[in-house]
C-alpha cells in the first residue's frame, strides 16, 4: 500500500474518533452545566470541555464567551476551528474520498452522510434543542461508520490502518478526559467524594458509555479510583488505555506481518502496553494520577509521530 493511501485511511480513523469524542464530551458538559451555578457546575464545566479538547487557547484567542453557545458552537459547527466536529467530518470525508476504492460502499456512505447531515445545521447554533439533535446525529453516524467498517471491509491493511488511527485517537481522548476531571473540574472548596464529585465521575462514565460496565465490573458506588482503574487498566472496556494499546499493538503486529518488518512504532507500542500491563491503580495514585496521565499523553504523541514516520511518509 502506498504511504499516502495509508495516511488517508489512518486519518479517517482518527478524525471519525475525534468527532465522536467531541459529541460525547459536549453532551456530558450539558449535563454538568445544568447544575445550579451556586453548586459549582456552570462555567467550570464549559472550561473543562475546552481543556479536554485542548481548545482553550484557540477559543480564548477568538474572544468567545465560555458558555453553552460560545463553546458548543465553537466545538461543533464553527468552520474557523480546525478541530470542530464540522471540520473533523470534512477532513474525514476528504481523506475517505482520496481512497474511495479502499472503502466499501457502506463505509463511504456513512462518512459522506455524516458530513452532509452536519452541513444542514449551518455554521451557527440556534438553540439547545438544535445542539442536542446535532450531537445525536453525529453519534449515530459514527456508530454507523464503525458498523459498516466492521461488517463489510476486507480484513487487510486498509481496515488495519483505520482501526490503528481510531485506537491512537481514542487513547488520547480518554487520557485527556480523565486528566481534566481529576485535575480541573472539581471546584475549589468542594469535597472529594461529595455529591458533586460523584455526579461528575458518573457523567465521565456516561461520556465514554461505561457506566453500565462500571456497575458490572465493580458492583459498587462510583468511586474515583475505581473509575480510573476501569478507564486506564481494564482491558474489558474498549475505551480504556490498556484496551487501546492492546488494539494498537495488534494492528501493528498485523501490519508488520504483512510487510515482513517491524520498526520504532511497534517497539513504542509494545513498551507502552507492557507498562500499562504492569501498572496497578494504587501505584498510579501514589505517584500522582495527573503526572501519570500527562506522561501517557506525551508517550502517545510520540507513538503517533513514530507511526507517521514509519508508514505514512
Amino acid at each position: 500500500m502506498l504511504s499516502r493511501t495509508a495516511g488517508n485511511l489512518y486519518w479517517v480513523g482518527r478524525y471519525i474518533e475525534r468527532a465522536d469524542f467531541l459529541s460525547r464530551l459536549i453532551e456530558a458538559t450539558l449535563r454538568l452545566a445544568s447544575l445550579p451555578s451556586s453548586y459549582g457546575g456552570m462555567t467550570n464545566a464549559w472550561e473543562s470541555a475546552l481543556e479536554a479538547a485542548w481548545q482553550h487557547a484557540a477559543h480564548a484567542e477568538r474572544g468567545l464567551p465560555v458558555d453553552e453557545f460560545g463553546v458548543g458552537e465553537f466545538l461543533t459547527v464553527d468552520p474557523a476551528n480546525p478541530s470542530s466536529i464540522r471540520r473533523c467530518l470534512e477532513a474525514a470525508r476528504a481523506n475517505a474520498r482520496a481512497v474511495r476504492t479502499a472503502l466499501t460502499l457502506e463505509g463511504w456512505e456513512a462518512i459522506n452522510g455524516a458530513w452532509l447531515d452536519v452541513q444542514r445545521y449551518g455554521t451557527r447554533l440556534e438553540s439547545r434543542d438544535g445542539l442536542i439533535r446535532l450531537l445525536e446525529t453525529v453519534k449515530a453516524s459514527m456508530l454507523a461508520f464503525d458498523g459498516a467498517a466492521h461488517r463489510t471491509m476486507l480484513r487487510g491493511d486498509a481496515y488495519w490502518f483505520i482501526a490503528l488511527g481510531s485506537a491512537v485517537e481514542r487513547a488520547d481522548n480518554t487520557a485527556r478526559l480523565l486528566d481534566v476531571k481529576y485535575h480541573l473540574l472539581l471546584p475549589r472548596g468542594e469535597k472529594v467524594g461529595g455529591s458533586l464529585d460523584y455526579f461528575q465521575w458518573t457523567t465521565i462514565l456516561r461520556t465514554v458509555s461505561a457506566l453500565t460496565a462500571y456497575r458490572w465490573v465493580y458492583r459498587d458506588s462510583v468511586k474515583p479510583w475505581l473509575v480510573a482503574d476501569l478507564l486506564i487498566l481494564n482491558r474489558q472496556i474498549p475505551r480504556s488505555l490498556a484496551s487501546c494499546y492492546e488494539e494498537i499493538l495488534h494492528r501493528l503486529d498485523q501490519l508488520s506481518t504483512e510487510s515482513g518488518r517491524r520498526g520504532p512504532a511497534h517497539r513504542l507500542a509494545a513498551a507502552g502496553y507492557a507498562a500499562l500491563d504492569a501498572e496497578r491503580i494504587e501505584t498510579i495514585y501514589s505517584r500522582g494520577l495527573h503526572e501519570f496521565l500527562r506522561g501517557f499523553i506525551a508517550d502517545n504523541n510520540r507513538l503517533g509521530a513514530a507511526i507517521a514516520e514509519q508508514y505514512l511518509f
